[in-house]
């Protein structure tokens, strides 16, 4: 566990009780649950988690709470996991989750991007898994009223989740590189790069080395097909011997939003 960055929750923290019993921190319980959802499900973050072995290392681009991280640990409780979450909030919660529950876990604070440095992220109190560099409300409120309304909801519950749901404050927040990361962990080989950053996919992508690609395994990602995006993601991941598979869940039917399972093959 890095000491360094722990930080304290927010007052704003509240504790869920997840279906195997286990309370986790987070700042939203019905995000939350919907993540565990997702991680739990029967598709990529399940695949991927399958394909991890004894000691391997996971990094995880876009931790929040720690979710994913805690579903690929379940499948290999040994493995490593170094988790990098931006939002202060959020951060917080993760680094409680992972003293908690993960063996091996390192909390990073920290957005990760094409090039280390600092900046600014639009962070969203009401759906921080929404958050990020490049944070759009009216394009974030769209996607949203999307999966609501093939859950089955009506336009007026539509209307009454959404308002103010995605009203944003302006924050600083360090920006870090997946390479940096590497050298500043012993340039692990890495099992599982898991990438969910809300719009900021290629710029990950972007901020790893040309020597530093043989050292990935595998890539699971949540991408935005936004002015190409989807086809952008997977012709860098092709240029770099990876084999890719997409799909959409029925929920996000209508949006841009894909998940990509991509493997090394060369």
């Amino acid at each position: 566990m890095n000491e360094s960055g722990m930080g304290t929750a927010n007052s704003a923290a509240e504790q869920l009780r997840l279906d195997d019993g286990r309370l986790i921190w987070c700042t939203s319980p019905a995000e939350a649950q919907l993540l565990w959802q997702e991680v739990t499900s029967d598709g990529f973050y399940r695949r991927a988690a399958g394909r991890l072995r004894s000691g391997d290392t996971v990094l995880d681009i876009g931790g929040n709470v720690g979710l994913a991280s805690l579903g690929f640990a379940d499948a290999r409780p040994d493995i490593h996991v170094i988790a990098a979450e931006p939002a202060p909030d959020v951060f917080a919660c993760l680094a409680r989750n992972f003293a908690a529950h993960l063996r091996h876990g390192t909390p990073l604070r920290a957005a990760v991007a094409a090039e280390a440095g600092s900046g600014t992220m639009v962070y969203y109190p009401d759906a921080p898994g929404n958050s990020g560099l490049y944070a759009d409300r009216e394009a974030d409120d769209d996607i949203t009223r999307t999966f609501l309304r093939n859950r089955g909801l009506d336009d007026s519950s539509i209307a009454d989740v959404l308002d103010g749901l995605h009203v944003g404050e302006t924050i600083e927040v360090a920006i870090t590189t997946v390479s940096d990361i590497l050298r500043e962990h012993g340039s692990p080989d890495i099992a599982l790069l898991k990438i969910d950053v809300e719009r900021a996919e290629l710029d990950v992508l972007r901020g790893i080395r040309e020597e530093d690609w043989p050292r990935i395994r595998s890539v699971v990602a949540e991408v935005h097909d936004e002015n190409g995006g989807l086809a952008d993601f997977q012709d860098i991941l092709h240029r770099h011997g990876f084999a890719c598979e997409v799909r959409q869940d029925d929920v996000l039917r209508g949006t841009g939003l894909y998940e990509v399972d991509a493997v090394r093959v060369s």
